[in-house]
């Protein structure tokens, strides 16, 4: 193929709106031509997806920038998305609920009836903060929740879910409350699939949660219509390759939907490593409903995070990621995927889950340990944080300080948790003198991102926003897409575009 022939082609395949005649040697042509290789139509970006996801959401893409822990998807991140029509979920995990509420209220004032939603994490060390921030949910009348890191269902988890269910007249279930779930493994998707356990409806409905209507109606709903199939994600992660979670996660869902025989098919989205748009397309044609990015989303200017850690994110490579305890799940010793490229949080963090593993009680702890913790980590003696920790469990948790004063094992894990937690305030906020002990949540999709954007407009963060991420994401999809039509038609895959430029926001708004 001529350079003028290749060129012209690739102008041609990089605008989706356009329908292309293929001739032989990747020539273009017009309707009428005998010659004809094939036709590819126009591929709009907001054909991606499941169109009932898109409809039910009152959505243009089915495109969901998922919750991040204390605020970094923030209440201008979701409402930037919702002027996009596209789903946002507020990260309220890790807030007071008072916070929570203050941002509900204020998502509701700016997005007058546009679609968003809002974190429900499992809490097993503090159930109490999952009640108070369902009754907030219930209140205000917030009807979606992303449900993170669940093992299991929760009463509180079944009381959202179940509260306003009714049948119309025709048989359909209609339930007001709806939960994406966000799962990597296949036990825990069976179980938001499957309807509320009975156990946990008849608790509800003892407790006056529930009225006897709603629990009838309880073994007809699944607990999640729409579940999130998280890959290898930033945060909490079960570190699953996506191309062997995606497919099962479907035939699952498949699976559920006839066993139970509900009325509506269950649908999956997919989330982790969506950081180019070749994973995008990946997941698309697999059949997944819809699209979350969270990693990506982190280094845009709406994002919660400080400038300074937008920065290092920006900087990232694929590599530049590690594993750390989770602060949240600490005695459980869950883990969660953090930057490692410009912190030490990740090996201090590591540093503390293997003292706790080998030690009772801090008394125990050899000397020079503790002189390091105090020297390197904590940068204050264990007696002041311990100080610290029980002032904060004592107007937060009351019971768990007790267990942590009769237990020394629980209540070394609370001082140790008092790094985790304070390592992610510190790089939320900033803390120039922290800055070796930043805790920034992120998978390797963000590096993906960054190789793609290299040399570009959207290299420097101060040029990214999030609306733009995804529109760059479902562009580029698409444009593959018709690549990819191309060379089922037998254009030389030598003579077709390898990757698809990042417009900027004026050449992009064109297509998108």
């Amino acid at each position: 193929m001529s350079s003028t022939t290749t060129a012209i082609l690739h102008s041609a395949l990089l605008d989706p709106r356009e329908t292309l005649y293929l001739k032989k040697g990747g020539e273009l042509g017009d309707p009428g031509d005998t010659s004809l290789l094939g036709v590819i139509p126009p591929t709009a970006p907001g054909n991606f997806g499941s169109k009932a996801f898109r409809k039910e959401f009152s959505l243009r893409y089915a495109y969901v920038g998922g919750s991040m822990v204390g605020g970094i998807s923030s209440v201008d991140m979701v409402a930037a998305l919702a002027d996009m029509a596209v789903l946002g979920m507020f990260g309220a995990s890790g807030l007071p609920p008072s916070a929570v509420e203050d941002a509900v209220v204020k998502l509701q004032s700016l997005l007058g009836g546009r679609t968003f939603g809002s974190c429900l994490i499992h809490s097993p060390q503090d159930p109490s903060w999952e009640e108070e921030v369902v009754d907030i949910y219930l209140r205000r009348g917030v009807n979606l929740v992303e449900a993170s890191a669940f093992m299991q269902m929760t009463p509180s988890l079944v009381r959202y879910r179940l509260h306003g269910l009714k049948e119309l007249p025709d048989g359909t279930i209609v339930a007001p409350n709806r939960i994406m779930a966000k799962v990597s493994r296949l036990e825990l998707a069976r179980r938001f699939f499957s309807p509320p356990p009975p156990k946990l409806v008849q608790e509800a409905l003892d407790r006056g949660w529930i009225t006897d209507q709603e629990a009838s109606l309880a073994p007809l709903t699944p607990m999640a219509q729409d579940l999130t199939a998280e890959a290898d994600s930033g945060g909490h992660t079960d570190f699953r390759p996506a191309l062997t979670l995606w497919p099962s996660m479907l035939k699952l869902a498949d699976e559920c939907t006839r066993k139970f025989g509900y009325r509506q098919a269950l649908r999956v989205g997919a989330a982790g490593g969506l950081g180019a748009p070749a994973a995008v397309l990946a997941a698309h044609d697999m059949g997944l409903a819809y699209f979350v990015t969270g990693s990506v989303n982190q280094s845009c200017l709406e994002s919660g995070l400080s400038a300074e850690a937008r920065a290092l994110l920006a900087k990232a490579g694929q590599a530049d990621v590690s594993q750390a305890p989770a602060a949240d799940m600490f005695e459980l010793g869950a883990k969660v995927q953090v930057l490692k490229y410009g912190t030490l949080f990740a090996p201090r963090a590591l540093k503390l889950a293997e003292l706790h593993r080998r030690h009772d009680r801090l008394e125990d702890l050899p000397e020079e340990e503790v002189q390091f913790l105090e020297d390197k980590i904590f940068r204050r003696s264990l007696a002041q944080v311990w100080t610290e920790t029980r002032e904060f469990f004592q107007r937060r948790d009351p019971p768990t300080l007790a267990k942590a004063e009769a237990d020394p094992k629980l209540k070394m894990a609370l001082v140790f948790r008092w790094y985790l937690g304070q390592a992610a305030r510190w790089a939320i906020n900033g803390v120039e003198e922290r800055r070796s002990d930043w805790c920034i949540f992120c998978g390797p999709s963000l590096g993906a991102f960054n190789e793609w954007a290299a040399g570009t407009y959207y290299a420097d963060p101060a040029n990214r926003r999030v609306a733009d991420v995804a529109a760059l994401l479902l562009y580029g999809a698409a444009v593959l897409k018709r690549v990819a039509h191309a060379r089922d038609f037998g254009v030389s895959p030598g003579d077709l575009p390898v990757s698809v430029p990042p417009l900027p926001p004026e050449e992009l708004s064109r297509y998108v």
